[in-house]
């Protein structure tokens, strides 16, 4: 984990999970340039490099490596902790505000809750067995990637009064299809969340903070003044 301190500190943090399809991290572009950002808001920020599913790590790795990042950040003292996710990170930021799988070996409790989420892009369901959008799917290498997919679907498993939600998409992203960002939507108002939605109809997969020139660029923006609206950002 990766700690990037504000010069004017709000007192809040934000957990940053970049994607990478977990099997690479784009810790850069999908982390350190985020977390300059939310440092431009006052926030501290830690970018999190965590284990790959594999196996050698198994298929809770990522998990528990965020739920440690989580615990670990507010051991600190920290008294709000958000969690922004793009990609696979946003299916990971996800899976803070869902249940822990039951059979799984480690006893995660429950002070790992993020207080906000920002999910971009992220593949929550789609690639998990019987719920995909592509006719005949292959399984996604290594297997316990695909395992990992299959057992955490936050949209399905997604615990009761989740945390605040902006959700942010692009309508014709080749590589996430945008039903999941209507399925993560969807099951957040039905546990009687909030989740504010965006779909970008033209847009890249993967457009983190560097596409001038387009209107998802705006998205930040707008991510920032719905901070501001939930109380979790001071004017």
């Amino acid at each position: 984990m990766i700690e990037f301190s504000a010069e004017r500190p709000n007192g809040r943090a934000m957990l940053v999970l970049g994607g990478g399809g977990y099997t690479a991290l784009m810790a850069g572009r999908e982390g350190v340039q985020v977390a300059l950002w939310l440092n431009g808001l006052g926030y501290q920020a830690f970018v999190l490099i965590h284990r790959f599913p594999n196996a050698e790590n198994g298929e809770a790795a990522p998990l528990d490596d965020a739920i440690a990042a989580m615990r670990a950040i507010r051991a600190s003292g920290v008294r709000e902790v958000g969690a922004v996710g793009l990609s696979s990170g946003g299916h990971l930021a996800a899976c803070l505000a869902a249940e822990y799988p039951a059979e799984w070996a480690s006893e995660p409790g429950d002070s790992y809750r993020p207080d906000v989420m920002v999910i971009g892009y992220g593949p929550i369901s789609t690639n998990a067995k019987g719920r995909t959008i592509v006719a005949d799917k292959a399984p996604l290498p290594p297997a316990e990637k695909q395992a990992m997919y299959d057992r955490l679907q936050p949209d399905a498993q997604l615990l009761p009064a989740p945390p605040p939600a902006f959700i942010v998409y692009s309508g014709n992203d080749p590589v996430v299809p945008v039903e999941n960002a209507f399925r993560l939507h969807r099951a957040i108002v039905e546990a009687k969340g909030t989740s504010e939605l965006h779909i970008f109809a033209d847009a890249p997969h993967g457009f983190a903070l560097d596409t001038p020139g387009l209107p998802v660029s705006r998205w930040p923006a707008l991510c920032e003044a719905w901070l501001r609206q939930i109380g979790f950002l001071d004017d």
